[in-house]
């Protein structure tokens, strides 16, 4: 596939749907490159949200905004809502507000090399803080909410 002519494979990521095409990103940095394309994301959009919506949302010529990143934003608002809300995706946490990311809060997947918090002082060198009591809380409120996020959705099927 590393051969391919670009155009071949952006004709290729036209069948993909949003989730496999974030994943393709993944695989190289060519891809990176060709399936961040504008075009590709917007007919994602359209499909998805319609072409009102989508002439509604379109990035504006000055601003730096991509069709991918409107994309990301509405999607964000489709799964958690508009309000302000502390979000899990993986191991990290954010702070959302209407869909978009207001703050990265940190996240709980262990680092190598990074040592666990000890409540002992005999550990002269640690990498990394221990995490802090407001830490902890956040955390615990996205668990929360991603918790009640996926309650919600069993009693809806």
């Amino acid at each position: 596939m590393e051969r391919l002519p670009s155009d071949i494979c952006l004709k290729i990521f036209c069948f993909l749907d949003h989730q496999n095409l974030a994943s393709a990103l993944q695989v190289c940095r060519k891809w990176k490159v060709l399936g961040s394309d504008n075009t590709l994301w917007c007919n994602l959009f359209r499909e998805r949200w319609g072409v009102d919506e989508a002439a509604f949302f379109a990035p504006q010529p000055l601003e730096s905004t991509s069709w991918k990143h409107v994309y990301e934003t509405q999607d964000r608002c489709d799964r958690v809502g508009l309000g302000l809300k502390i979000i899990k995706e993986g191991g990290d946490y954010f702070l959302v507000h209407q869909g978009k990311i207001q703050r990265y809060l940190g996240s709980r997947l262990k680092r190598k090399g990074v040592k666990e918090c000890e409540s002992s002082t005999t550990s002269n060198h640690v990498e990394e803080p221990c995490r802090g009591i407001l830490d902890k809380i956040l955390f615990f409120l996205g668990d929360l909410e991603a918790a009640s996020a996926d309650a919600k959705r069993g009693r809806l099927l």
